[in-house]
């Protein structure tokens, strides 16, 4: 895994998780640990790679070792922390191509030396190269756990064809973001590409055409961990019951440093664009007053709250409410999404399947398709679609 963001909390606690896993930690909470195949373990069946085989590197604006990190972020309790401690202080991010126009709020000095658009991909094609040496790797995925950037105009001339895109990259375009950057060097790597996060990243035509042609995989985007699983959840039930959602409020305070990239109103903007897509494609109708809120609150950390207030109709108009808290830890969610969707992306490329691959949607909260249709939201659908699309392609291993 190289992992834009390595920083950060998600990623810290991915990489201490790996870390206990291969000192006999629990797989709770990751969701393929356990799944058999025919009677045998999933990876002996498909050949996915084993959690303990992982190896992280990767890209962060702060270049503290990620034990400074996972200390400031506070996810890990005490004994968590002095266990994988020795290991996370061995992990220094590598200089990162940023552009805090994109990202006001989160800023570092670990930058690496490419104002352009085109050395940035450069330095980062070089990372991959060298990483994928050093480690002496079988195979390597990119993940984005970046902060949350504002979009570009998706309709901008350079992110329309591939060749529109080259031509940006040597025009040093701005419509390009640094997502764009670290998406476009994996795909011209052969690396498969996971956009963790709203940013406007793989899921333009350029790059959806560059992976189709050289037979990359790319899945995205935001992952969906708290507030928007538990919608896709509710919300395939309320229908099946014909109770119509008059209004659904939601919700949040976070305090880490997504939170913080997210009291950027540009960057907000980003995050609620994904937020607010599922729910009109699960129920089939338009619920008008649904309104979707984020607040950072420094206080609460990693510690979310996500609180949301639905207001139904049912038998003879009479109305009901239902009333969800969900006390979340948003990294001990979304950690363990980001190291299955790592195993599954290269699944993936070792079966020889590029481009948008929309089995993985069950991950993400605006999943993205090959022709940009709307995607399936309900979450029992999209499971059932990646389980069926795991166990077809067993190999025998």
């Amino acid at each position: 895994m190289a992992v834009v963001g390595l920083g950060g909390a998600v990623a810290t606690t991915a990489v201490a998780g790996l870390d206990l896993l291969r000192a006999g930690g629990d797989t709770a909470g990751l969701p393929l640990a356990g799944l058999a195949v025919d009677g045998r373990p999933v990876e002996a069946a498909t050949g996915m790679v084993e959690y303990t085989d992982l190896v992280v590197g990767g890209w962060d604006l702060d270049g503290s070792d990620l034990r400074k990190a996972a200390e400031q972020h506070g996810v890990l309790d005490h004994h968590q922390l002095a266990q994988a401690g020795p290991y996370l202080s061995s992990v220094t991010p590598w200089p990162a191509a940023g552009d805090a126009d994109f990202c006001r709020n989160v800023t570092g000095g670990n930058v690496v030396l490419a104002e352009t658009r085109r050395a940035q991909v450069d330095a980062v094609r070089a990372d991959l190269v060298r990483f994928r040496e050093e480690e002496r790797l079988d195979g390597l995925v990119l993940v984005n756990l970046a902060s949350t950037e504002r979009w570009p105009d998706p309709a901008a001339p350079a992110l329309q064809s591939t060749e529109a895109f080259e031509a940006g990259l040597d025009a040093d375009d701005r419509s390009i973001t640094p997502s764009m950057v670290y998406a476009y060097a994996a795909i011209a790597e052969g690396v498969g590409y996971v956009n963790f996060t709203p940013s406007l990243a793989a899921d333009v035509p350029a790059l959806v055409e560059l992976a189709e042609r050289h037979g990359v995989p790319v899945a995205g985007k935001d992952g969906k961990t708290g507030q928007t699983m538990m919608k896709t959840v509710l919300a395939p039930a309320f229908r099946s019951r014909a109770l119509t959602v008059e209004g659904w409020y939601s919700t949040n305070i976070l305090g880490n440093r997504d939170g913080l990239a997210l009291d950027d109103p540009a960057s907000l903007q980003s995050k609620l664009q994904t937020k607010g897509s599922v729910l009109d494609s699960i129920l089939g109708y338009p619920v008008e007053d649904h309104v979707v809120r984020i607040d950072y609150y420094r206080p609460r950390g990693d510690q979310k709250e996500a609180w949301d207030a639905i207001d139904l109709v049912g038998f003879l108009g009479q109305r009901m409410q239902v009333k969800v808290d969900f006390l979340c830890r948003d990294s001990i969610l979304a950690a363990p999404l980001a190291i299955e969707l790592a195993r599954l992306t290269d699944l993936a490329q070792q079966r020889g399947q590029g481009g948008v691959q929309t089995q993985l949607g069950w991950f993400f909260k605006a999943p993205m398709t090959p022709d940009g249709s709307t995607p399936e939201h309900a979450l029992h659908r999209q499971e059932r679609v990646l389980l069926d699309w795991v166990t077809t392609g067993a190999t025998g291993r």
